[in-house]
């Protein structure tokens, strides 16, 4: 049973920027589970495309990969089969948690977790690629290089996979979008205080992007086969062919 996310329960006097702190990875399974409509099932698809598009001898990397609910489910789908992961994130923390879950898996060197910034990391030939929930913390500069770094590393037949939380260009759909947002964290437990005290902590950290801005974007890099395979209000899977 994953301890309760209680961060945000009582009032704070200054609510300070939210980062993926010891405090966050102590809770963050309640929290994702609790926050992202549709999680596990994202989660669990998106490793079996992983598994279907997976070349042998490249690389697969996970970018942003927190404490490693992608790479775990990915371990399942590849039972023994080899294969190269890079597990890459910019909180120490999460790659320790991250470690912790490794030692318990047989042929764990498979999986390579780096403390590092995705912004100027060097890809090798990869055949799958994975961000989940992370493009969304860049600055919006940043986003187009690193997509486009990944595209020009990436082998073709290749995979990339990608969540995001989004929102809506059209004001009134984008306001139901968050309405019924909101809802789906109260269905599952979270009072107004916290929904409000993080979403000022969120404030400038999280900067989310209309679908169509992600789609021209990827387009822009290189990528024509592109689908938007699951939508939930304001969260989305993507996933793109090269």
């Amino acid at each position: 049973m994953p301890q309760q996310d209680l961060i945000y329960s009582r009032q704070q006097e200054h609510i300070t920027p939210f980062e993926f702190n010891d405090t966050v990875v102590s809770v963050f399974d309640d929290m994702i589970t609790r926050s992202v409509p549709l999680y596990q099932e994202s989660i669990q698809r998106q490793a079996q495309l992983a598994a279907h598009y997976y070349q042998p001898d490249s690389h697969i990397y996970d970018l942003g990969c927190s404490h490693g609910n992608f790479g775990i489910q990915f371990f399942q789908q590849m039972q023994q089969q080899p294969f190269h992961m890079v597990a890459i994130d910019n909180s120490q923390p999460m790659l320790d948690k991250y470690n912790s879950r490794l030692a318990a898996l047989p042929a764990n060197d498979r999986v390579k977790t780096q403390l590092a910034s995705i912004e100027d990391y060097s890809f090798l030939p990869t055949s799958v690629a994975v961000i989940n929930l992370t493009l969304q913390f860049l600055a919006l500069e940043a986003r187009n290089t690193l997509l486009q770094r990944i595209y020009d590393a990436m082998l073709p037949g290749g995979i990339l996979l990608l969540s995001e939380k989004i929102i809506h260009a059209e004001a009134e759909l984008a306001a139901l979008q968050q309405d019924w947002y909101y809802r789906f964290k109260k269905e599952n437990g979270y009072s107004q205080l916290e929904i409000s005290q993080k979403r000022d902590a969120l404030e400038n950290v999280l900067i989310p992007e209309t679908i169509e801005q992600h789609q021209h974007r990827l387009q822009q890099v290189g990528f024509k086969k592109i689908d938007v395979w699951l939508k939930w209000f304001n969260f989305t899977s993507i996933l793109c062919i090269k």
